[in-house]
């Protein structure tokens, strides 16, 4: 279930994220279909997406090339684990975990190799992608 540090770690990642627009497109909540299995990524980047208003898709059927989830709570890290090794194995390039209460973002990429950030910059090493921390996690 989603909390109050959940939901406002997502709106700034969407933020921070969004700098990067063009070449990449940011969807929210967007529903991933990958070997007959449904996923909704709290983040999803995929490269540059034209949107047509006209059209909609309730889901997609190629990985993005970044999928970030956020823990809530009430959420083990478990199967968030076991989501991240899944989705790396379906051609996803990067799997951001964010641990708000930790004030973290863990990046996996290739065969479940990761780094862990608590202060300063997460750079994605195969988007070329940096947040600040600050950003993400500033107290007002």
């Amino acid at each position: 279930m989603p909390s109050k540090l959940h939901s406002i770690t997502q709106k700034k990642l969407i933020l921070a994220l969004h700098k990067f627009e063009p070449p990449y497109t940011v969807f929210s909540e967007l529903t991933v279909e990958l070997s007959e299995r449904y996923f909704t990524p709290d983040i999803s980047v995929y490269e540059e997406r034209a949107i047509d208003y006209t059209f909609d898709e309730v889901r997609m059927t190629e990985p993005p090339l970044l999928t970030v989830e956020i823990a809530s709570p009430t959420q083990g890290v478990q199967p968030l684990i076991d989501t991240v090794r899944f989705l790396l194995g379906e051609g996803v390039q990067s799997c951001w975990l964010v641990q708000p209460q930790l004030r973290t973002i863990t990046i996996y990429h290739g065969d479940m190799q990761h780094t862990t950030y608590a202060d300063g910059s997460v750079t994605d090493p195969n988007l070329e992608i940096t947040i600040d921390l600050a950003d993400v996690f500033a107290v007002a």
